[in-house]
């Protein structure tokens, strides 16, 4: 299969849609506190899913991790381990600033440094530069990271604007626009790391793309069991961290049902975080109920298996994107956000906020889907020469 940039960008907003979607399960889950579910969702979404998947879709998926140069397992693995780190502080930024606007600038600042750096470093982004596609991608870039400016004004003037109990309705209990903030710069320039991941275990894929033609299966598949060997990479970063927090907090019964606190909730704590408790039964303030511990789990692995679908389709949306498959990068990042500023609105994440803030949200998600628009066309541009 070839070139078809057309494809890739819908390979690339579905998978934007799953990774703005991967939040939702954990508002539901009670009284687990966040390093519990985190750890669930990780191995899920990072050791599990990832092999089922590449197992499925590419024949003889360990003989290709056992051929592939050593080189390029290790680069692929660290590279993986510092995504790790702002995949973690990812989930703080969330916290501190809500769905909507934690997502708008982590991956924004992601969005510049993950699409511009891999390029530049092979020294490519000259010669793009100078090209009539490249440059109209170039400007998609310019006007995704615009429109993470806008969404950050947007931020400035929600936390001016809401009261106290409008944070907790909309499970915003510890919004923060300026920890969110050196978070999300934190967590936006770390998870850029995964891109270069990707691109370090190139020869990986060239490897399963060989495999696959001679089983007669698509090319489309060829970078999932790159995505094993970088997220091996996160799991490691994510489960010393989730361990670390589990001993300092004495968390670990909460696996086997010990009550906790879980930071995301979807609404402050009113009858809902109660429903499981006999108040003639004081052992049930201390324990989860066997169907409210099983609704959690399955929660946690819910989201972990939707996060995993977002890099499943943008592995086979980079496929389609041809010589700038680069760019791959910010389309993910740019539907990512736009999908995450939808279900903040969904999520009434914005009432309570006047007229000018809703109009800078409105304002940045034009901008965004005016990005993926012009990154689209520029690889389209180029794929027409």
């Amino acid at each position: 299969m070839g070139t078809n940039p057309f494809i890739g960008v819908i390979f690339h907003w579905i998978g934007g849609f799953a990774s703005a979607t991967n939040f939702i399960p954990f508002r539901g889950i009670k009284r687990w506190s966040w390093e519990i579910y985190w750890l669930i969702q990780g191995f899920a979404a990072w050791i599990i899913a990832p092999i089922v998947l590449a197992s499925i879709f590419v024949p003889h998926l360990f003989t290709i991790l056992h051929a592939a140069p050593h080189n390029a397992l290790v680069y692929a693995f660290v590279w993986g381990i510092l995504w790790g780190m702002g995949g973690l502080t990812f989930g703080l930024a969330i916290r501190y600033l809500g769905i909507a606007l934690g997502y708008a600038i982590a991956l924004g600042l992601c969005t510049a440094f993950g699409t511009l750096l891999p390029p530049l470093f092979h020294g490519q982004l000259g010669a793009i530069a100078h090209e009539t596609s490249g440059q109209i991608i170039l400007a998609g870039v310019a006007v995704c990271i615009l429109a993470v400016a806008v969404n950050g004004a947007a931020g400035v003037s929600k936390e001016r604007e809401i009261t106290t109990e409008e944070k907790l309705e909309a499970g915003e209990a510890d919004f923060s626009f300026a920890k969110g903030l050196a978070v999300a710069i934190f967590a936006g320039i770390m998870s850029s790391c995964f891109a270069f991941g990707l691109d370090a275990g190139a020869p990986i894929a060239r490897i399963a793309k060989a495999q696959l033609a001679a089983s007669h299966r698509l090319d489309l598949w060829q970078n999932l069991p790159v995505l094993v060997v970088v997220l091996w990479g996160g799991f490691l970063t994510n489960f010393v961290w989730s361990a670390i927090l589990i001993l300092k907090n004495r968390s670990i019964g909460q696996f086997t049902g010990a009550s906790g606190t879980n930071p995301m909730r979807s609404a402050a704590t009113r009858g809902d975080t109660l429903i499981d408790w006999d108040p003639r039964n004081i052992a049930a303030f201390e324990r989860l109920t066997p169907r409210t511990l099983t609704l959690n789990y399955i929660l946690a692995i819910l989201a972990g298996v939707i996060w995993y679908f977002q890099f499943f389709f943008y592995s086979m949306g980079q496929t389609k994107m041809g010589k700038y498959d680069f760019s791959s990068w910010a389309l993910h990042m740019a539907s990512i956000i736009i999908f995450a500023t939808l279900w903040g609105l969904v999520l009434r994440e914005w009432k309570g906020t006047s007229t000018r803030t809703k109009l800078l949200v409105a304002t940045g998600l034009f901008l965004l889907i005016a990005s993926t628009v012009i990154i689209g066309y520029g690889n389209y541009v180029k794929a027409m020469q």
